[in-house]
């Protein structure tokens, strides 16, 4: 009898307590917490450790069109996020070949939910799915192949004429925009243009490799990390990379010398970033890039190349994460700084071949 109005009471005490002003906003919370979790779930190891996978469409465009996606006017589709620095560099290799009016793109929603990226025109320079008016970027991958498992990710780029999706892989999207393209440039310069040059690839890919693992994707396992081990070695690793390119640096304009390359794109898609998102929001507070003399006037360097700066969107940065990431930034508060200008002189223009 005793042990049956115990647990009378106990139950009284937690009915009372789920009812009482803001509990039920926070279980709401917590479900939409794990929820968004899910998404990570699948990419976290047994020690904590974030692990991207790898992109699952990878055909390629030719100008040619021996690899069976030739390269035309008004055949291709860009989808994107603003706030996505994966995404952020097709947009800066299609503007730099002055590639605008030939493969259109469309900007989903800073704010990535429980069905990944959704299609708006509610938020500034969203707009409406133009090809099927999909609400979600998870049924054109659906489209391309009912039976996908994979992640719903931008940058995708769709092809119109086979109704399918190219490829979802970033670093081979900007060499496409780079290379096959070269009949549709808007100007002899820009066809001229070559970001990834001959002379220069072996250079290129040495830095692309280390940069990747270590910064680009390094902000991520930091920030995403499960445990303080994982987090201490992503952390650390991402610090004495970041040195490392000071160093290079501190003697070339580039990081390949003195020729933008798609690299120098690689790169500052996350350097442009890391102040305003990955100090705070990814516990990467060691140092900001602004403490780096050369990293932050490269920052700025490439910033105030022609066409780059319209291609950075801060509002779908901060929003993105720190609204986004709620198993991060619970409340999903958007920080107010820092402040932050990426117009100041650099004067890396003077820099001599090293």
């Amino acid at each position: 009898m005793l042990i049956r109005v115990k647990l009378q009471r106990q139950v009284r005490q937690i009915c009372f307590l789920l009812n009482q002003p803001g509990v039920s906003q926070r279980r709401t919370l917590h479900l939409k917490m794990a929820a968004r979790a899910k998404f990570f779930d699948s990419t976290i190891s047994t020690k904590g450790e974030f692990m991207r996978k790898d992109s699952s469409f990878r055909n390629w465009i030719t100008a040619d069109g021996s690899s069976g996606f030739k390269a035309e006017g008004d055949r291709y589709h860009l989808y994107v996020s603003l706030a996505c620095p994966w995404a952020h560099r097709t947009l800066i290799a299609r503007k730099l070949k002055g590639l605008e009016d030939v493969i259109p793109y469309t900007v989903v929603d800073w704010l990535m939910g429980e069905k990944g990226w959704n299609f708006t025109d509610k938020k500034p320079k969203c707009s409406p799915d133009p090809l099927f008016n999909a609400q979600y970027v998870r049924e054109l991958y659906f489209k391309a192949n009912p039976d996908y498992e994979g992640r719903f990710t931008v940058p995708m780029l769709w092809d119109k004429k086979n109704s399918t999706i190219v490829t979802n892989e970033s670093s081979e999207i900007i060499q496409m925009f780079n290379s096959e393209f070269n009949d549709f440039c808007a100007t002899p310069e820009q066809k001229e243009l070559d970001l990834y040059p001959e002379h220069l690839k072996a250079q290129v890919d040495g830095v692309n490799e280390w940069i990747y693992n270590d910064i680009n994707n390094g902000v991520y396992k930091s920030g995403f990390a499960r445990s303080q081990e994982a987090y201490d070695k992503a952390v650390t690793q991402l610090f004495a990379s970041l040195d490392r390119v000071e160093e290079i640096l501190s003697k070339t304009r580039y990081l390949t010398g003195n020729q933008l390359t798609l690299a120098d794109i690689r790169l500052f898609t996350t350097l442009v970033r890391f102040d305003p998102v990955y100090v705070g929001h990814f516990k990467c507070n060691k140092k900001r890039i602004m403490d780096y003399p050369n990293l932050w006037g490269y920052t700025r360097d490439v910033y105030q190349t022609p066409g780059v700066a319209e291609t950075v969107d801060r509002e779908h940065i901060e929003k993105h994460y720190q609204q986004s990431h709620t198993s991060i930034n619970p409340f999903a508060i958007v920080a107010i700084g820092p402040e932050l200008d990426f117009n100041l002189p650099h004067n890396r223009d003077k820099m001599t071949k090293a």
